[in-house]
C-alpha cells in the first residue's frame, strides 16, 4: 500500500489485490506443483523410452573382421591334424579381435608344426608364452605372429593341475625356451621335448611353484 493510500485510509481495488505478489505459502505451493509436474513428465518419458527399447529387438552384432582368419585356422587344423584337434575357438574382442583357438593337448605337437609351416598360415614368430592356473585346470597360451602377413593368433592348451604337461613348443619356435622354463618354474607345468627344462627364477632346491593358487610359502609374510 502506498504512503498516499495509507494517509488517505482508502482500501486497495480488486485489480491492485490481484496484481500484488502472492503470499509465501501460495508461492511455495505453486513451485512445488511445477516441480511435481516436471518430475511426472520426466518419469513418463523415461517409461516410454524403456517400453520402446523393449519393443525394438536388439540389432545383430556385426561379425568380427578377423572371423575369416579364425575360420581358416580351424579348417586347416581339422583337415590336416584331426577333427578333434580343435576343442573351441573364438575371436577375443578384448585383445584386438585376436583369433583364438583352444587346441586339444594330445594334438598340440602336430598343430604347432602346422601353424608355423603351412603356407596359408606361416606363424613363424612366437611372440609370447604364458601360463595360467584356473584352479580347475592349468592352461598354456601361445601368441603367434606371421612376419610376412602381420596376422596374429593365440592358441590355448589345457592340462590337468596334477601332473600337468604340455608338449614343448621350443623345437618349433626357439623363442619358447625361456618362457616355458619360467612357466615350469612358477606354475609346475612340465614341457616334454624341451631341451633344457629347469628352474630359471627360483633356486634349484626351491620347494613348490610360487604362482600356483594353492602354493603355501614357508614365510607367510614374504
Amino acid at each position: 500500500m502506498s504512503e498516499e493510500r495509507k494517509e488517505e485510509g482508502k482500501a486497495l481495488t480488486d485489480e491492485e489485490v490481484e496484481a500484488a505478489p502472492p503470499a509465501d505459502a501460495e508461492r511455495e505451493a505453486k513451485l512445488k506443483a511445477a516441480a511435481e509436474a516436471r518430475a511426472a513428465r520426466a518419469a513418463a518419458k523415461e517409461k516410454a523410452d524403456a517400453e520402446a527399447a523393449e519393443a525394438e529387438p536388439p540389432k545383430p552384432k556385426p561379425p568380427s573382421p578377423k572371423q575369416p582368419e579364425l575360420d581358416a585356422i580351424i579348417a586347416l587344423l581339422k583337415r590336416e591334424v584331426a577333427d578333434e584337434a580343435v576343442e573351441d575357438a573364438y575371436v577375443n574382442e578384448l585383445n584386438g579381435d585376436m583369433p583364438t583357438v583352444i587346441v586339444n593337448n594330445t594334438h598340440w605337437r602336430a598343430a604347432a608344426e602346422l601353424l608355423k609351416r603351412h603356407k596359408q598360415l606361416q606363424f613363424d614368430y612366437l611372440r609370447n608364452v604364458s601360463g595360467v592356473d584356473y584352479e580347475t585346470h592349468m592352461e598354456v597360451v601361445y601368441h603367434m605372429v606371421s612376419l610376412s602377413s602381420k596376422r596374429e593368433a593365440a592358441v590355448k592348451v589345457k592340462t590337468e593341475r596334477e601332473d600337468s604337461s604340455v608338449y614343448s613348443a621350443t623345437p618349433v619356435w626357439a623363442t619358447a625356451n625361456w618362457n616355458e622354463r619360467e612357466i615350469y618354474d612358477l606354475l609346475g607345468i612340465d614341457f616334454p621335448g624341451h631341451p633344457d627344462l629347469r628352474r630359471i627364477m627360483m633356486p634349484d632346491d626351491w620347494v613348490g611353484h610360487p604362482l600356483r593358487k594353492d602354493y603355501e610359502p614357508l614365510d607367510s609374510e614374504v
